[in-house]
């Protein structure tokens, strides 16, 4: 298993998360290309964006937020890995996050819709 410039911990997660989905390395197909966006000479010479595709799903992942190569291996992986379960139908952190926001706006709309909806039948009341 390949380690990236992240924490030990965040190397074992992965390693987890990938046995957990049953991902193996074998089954990525990985591609550099270069980044796009800030940080001048050094992103036009090398090589920082990271191309993820797992090939029995056919899930593409594209990652070049950091500068360093071996960070965005590190996060195309977490990604894919995130897509995958979300493609099993697992929840993950991020559709819990979702799901939870989703249900807050609602309950915003329903709480407005009642305090808008009595004043404007008040108003339908008096008359000119």
């Amino acid at each position: 298993m390949l380690t990236f410039s992240v924490s030990e911990e965040k190397n074992r997660w992965l390693r987890e998360r990938m046995a957990l989905l049953g991902v193996r390395e074998e089954d990525l197909e990985e591609s550099f290309v270069r980044s796009s966006g800030k940080g001048g000479q050094h992103v036009n010479k090398s090589s920082t964006c990271v191309r993820l595709r797992h090939i029995p799903t056919g899930i593409k992942v594209k990652c070049m937020t950091e500068r360093s190569q071996s960070v965005n291996r590190f996060l195309a992986r977490r990604e894919l890995l995130e897509k995958i379960a979300v493609h099993l139908g697992q929840s993950t952190p991020r559709t819990l996050e979702q799901e939870k926001a989703r249900r807050r706006k609602a309950r915003r709309q329903r709480r407005s819709a009642g305090k808008y909806s009595d004043t404007n039948k008040d108003d339908k009341d008096k008359g000119p």
